[in-house]
């Protein structure tokens, strides 16, 4: 299957009709990772080449922002898929915001606060590692983190997370009609690869680090972490900032896709190194003419305006 026939795959158009049982993590769309290895590799350096480019015109023109959302339970992928897809971007214009617990300031505001003030400027691309939607996820599985969060008795009811659903839809609506382009990735990683990945942590002395006892507990809660993301898709993936669910079990497909969604979504912004012209391109001409007289040979050279 052709790279645009999965990002069209993966592309949640129908969330009421979304699953997350019919989407199988170790799937990779006829792509064999391993036969074709070199060809994915070349495929990726291409896509992360074009997104470079893409990123430079984007900062240059200075009128778009890209708000990239990456989801997916612990050992997912989440930290790869910023260390490979990112890999030939510019840092000056690229920001990563990784959310861990809320700190006692966050705690004194509303859920999308945190979030708000860590959004990408205009030119610029914006990742979250985790993001506001943790604040319709941790808390359904954890009620004591949403008595964390100090809100009035009136406002925790039954409906709660349908009005959290509908502030993320309004929230993500009002970026995208101020210029900002939401991306959002599910990395959907089967609970044995995860347990292959969390083991690999700890054989591996270099990525011990990584691990935290609280992921094993984690683990144990398994199927309502997936009930909740399931629940989550359902609600928020809308024409202004649809879901990708992404097969993650291997890891280099993922990346491929990532790349394939992000290349495919700025290509359609066509961002556009902006022209020189008027008072400021012969204020340019009468600069250069002045920095070429002194060259040391004195030889001139022709410069495109």
């Amino acid at each position: 299957m052709k790279l645009k026939k999965i990002i069209k795959h993966v592309r949640i158009d129908r969330p009421e009709k979304f699953r997350l049982a019919d989407c199988d993590p170790a799937d990779t769309y006829g792509v064999d990772i391993d036969k074709d290895k070199d060809k994915a590799q070349a495929q990726l350096a291409e896509d992360t080449g074009r997104l470079a480019d893409l990123q430079e015109r984007l900062h240059a023109e200075g009128r778009w922002a890209v708000l990239v959302i990456l989801q997916g339970t612990d050992a997912a992928g989440k930290d790869g898929v910023i260390k490979h897809v990112m890999s030939g971007v510019n840092p000056m214009g690229c920001e990563v915001h990784s959310f861990k617990e809320p700190s006692a300031e966050e705690l004194n505001h509303a859920f999308l606060w945190r979030y708000a003030k860590n959004l990408p400027g205009r030119g610029h691309i914006g990742l979250f590692n985790r993001s506001y939607y943790e604040d319709v996820l941790v808390p359904r599985v954890h009620p004591e983190v949403l008595a964390a969060q100090k809100l009035p008795k009136q406002v925790i009811d039954k409906d709660i997370w349908k009005h959290r659903f509908d502030d993320i839809r309004a929230f993500e609506r009002h970026l995208a009609r101020n210029g900002v382009l939401v991306l959002k990735f599910f990395l959907h990683v089967s609970r044995e690869e995860q347990r292959r990945r969390l083991l690999d942590r700890l054989e591996e002395p270099a990525k011990r680090w990584k691990f935290s006892a609280k992921d094993i507990a984690e683990r144990k809660l398994w199927d309502r972490y997936m009930a909740a993301y399931e629940d989550l898709i359902r609600a928020t993936s809308h024409a202004a900032a649809p879901w990708h669910v992404v097969p993650a079990d291997h890891k280099p497909f993922a990346h491929l896709v990532v790349a394939g969604v992000m290349v495919d979504a700025l290509d359609r912004l066509d961002p556009a190194i902006p022209k020189i012209a008027g008072p400021a391109k012969a204020e340019i001409a009468k600069v250069l003419k002045a920095l070429l007289a002194e060259t040391p040979d004195g030889r001139r050279r022709k410069a495109r305006l």
